[in-house]
């Protein structure tokens, strides 16, 4: 008998349940790795398939989307908080797992930090809210994740204003979090590489973030809400692809990337006076329009339900997960992820030098280099085929690349314009292929043994009109991904 792979990683994940029941200490505060690849981790993610985002905080009390971070923490005061009754809704609406804002921008944090952030330790309720939430869910069956905002006002977060002593405050927040609240599933991250945050990849590296979680915990997925960045359906600086779908964000056709989608069941995201009588999202509309074709699309679906000022939910909002429930049951396991590359490390080919086989009129070479999905290099008109190549300025090492066609830009169309794509690299004074591919294709991402080259150039063979790239990166990963190189 042959077995496919979701059946043997299906027997892996049988003979670890035993194990991974109780959490396996490493290092002193840390948690063991369960040996899971990163595509059963995602994979377990997506057959969760529903979630609930609690959104709590400081807004909650101000009639905000944003906290005033100048506004005294005293305000906070969620006098009647009941954890249980969050995880009970969530159960009637048959979701997996929750996640809770722990800190959001405006940097007031939900927990007793011992960072120099104000907290719940200074607010009107000086209770723990995150050991209430991890401890009510899991006692109902339901898996945890945690939300922290990288932006945060109080502390000065803020884009071009990075230093040394405010990664170290992140890292010590994530720490406090990552070591005191068990087994997180996973940790999502906003305000950072957004084009609305401005704090860039480059002022903040992901990576600094991304090995100092995995150190805590090797099993903690790791998403950032960077899709204003990174449009395309392809892993740039996230284990799960964030879309939130309440901002107008939507999943590419044919996505085939662990992903999740963001909305909620009221208006906005955090409590508003007029919630208890407002009209909410209608039950049939999140089961039929988002939660089932999402789920076909490797893609799981968070709902949004914002907590009022005394702790719990309003009645209408009760009212409809549980007709939400009615509509809908978790089937099982969700459609069989394929192995995906991931990009961590940062674009060698940044405001490199660029060439092309011709170039429209404004439209050079320089474009699909600038890390701005929203411009690109485009050939001359008339041209469907030619070449765009990046130079260094001595030999560089390298083991990724990837690029993006602009068929998610109104200007360029929808449609594929390239046929065939290869990528070269100049080495020993010809031109070496790594990597080729048809198109359309729903990541253009290949990864291949090191090699060290001046020059890197994309091949590429058009249709019918002239083409264009609108970002040609060269990265160097630690390690390579369970995925085969392409």
């Amino acid at each position: 008998m042959t077995l496919t792979r979701r059946e043997f990683s299906s027997g892996l994940l049988a003979a670890a349940t035993m194990s991974a029941r109780t959490p396996r200490l490493g290092a002193i505060g840390t948690l063991a790795s369960s040996g899971k690849s990163l595509l059963q981790l995602q994979q377990e993610f997506l057959d969760l398939r529903f979630g609930m985002y609690i959104h709590l905080n400081m807004a909650t009390f101000e009639q905000r989307e944003w906290g005033d971070p100048k506004a005294s923490a005293k305000l906070f005061n969620p006098a009647n908080l009941d954890t249980d009754q969050w995880a009970r809704a969530a159960l009637s609406a048959n979701m997996g797992y929750g996640c809770l804002t722990t800190k959001h921008h405006d940097g007031f944090c939900l927990w007793p930090t011992a960072t120099r952030s104000l907290s719940v330790k200074d607010s009107s309720f000086p209770h723990d809210i995150v050991r209430s939430y991890v401890d009510s869910f899991r006692r109902h069956g339901l898996k945890v994740c945690l939300y922290l905002s990288i932006l945060d006002l109080r502390q000065d977060i803020r884009p071009c204003q990075i230093t040394p002593e405010k990664i170290a405050l992140i890292k010590a927040q994530l720490s406090e979090l990552l070591t005191n609240y068990g087994a997180i599933q996973a940790l999502f991250f906003d305000g950072w590489n957004a084009a609305w945050s401005r704090i860039t990849y480059g002022q903040l590296p992901f990576r600094t973030i991304y090995d100092h979680i995995k150190k805590l915990q090797p099993d903690c997925l790791v998403a950032d809400y960077n899709f204003g960045q990174y449009p395309v359906p392809s892993l740039f600086y996230t284990d799960i692809k964030q879309y939130e779908q309440h901002a107008g964000q939507t999943i590419p056709a044919g996505s085939e990337i662990p992903s999740q989608s963001g909305t909620t069941l009221q208006s906005d995201w955090f409590w508003k006076l007029e919630y208890p009588t407002q009209e909410l999202r209608p039950a049939r509309q999140i089961v039929k329009e988002w939660l089932v074709p999402f789920n076909e699309r490797h893609c799981n679906l968070i709902l949004n339900v914002a907590p009022n000022r005394s702790g719990q939910f309003d009645q209408n909002a009760l009212d409809r997960l549980a007709e939400v429930g009615r509509l809908w049951k978790n089937p099982g396991s969700a459609p069989e992820l394929a192995p995906s590359i991931q990009i961590t490390t940062p674009d060698l080919a940044f405001s490199q030098p660029s060439f092309a086989s011709s170039s429209d009129d404004t439209s050079g070479p320089d474009l699909a280099n600038d890390n701005n999905f929203h411009t690109y290099w485009s050939s001359d008109e008339g041209q469907t085929s030619g070449w765009l190549e990046i130079a260094f300025s001595h030999p560089t090492t390298f083991d990724t690349v990837a690029f993006a066609e602009p068929h998610y830009l109104k200007d360029y169309g929808p449609e594929s314009r390239i046929v065939s794509y290869a990528i070269q690299a100049w080495k020993a004074g010809s031109w070496v292929t790594l990597a080729r591919g048809q198109m359309p294709a729903t990541s253009q991402i290949h990864q291949f043994p090191r090699t060290v080259a001046e020059r890197v150039r994309l091949n590429l063979e058009g249709s019918q009109k002239q083409i264009g790239i609108a970002e040609f990166g060269v990265y160097n990963e630690p390690v390579v991904t369970n995925a085969s190189p392409r």
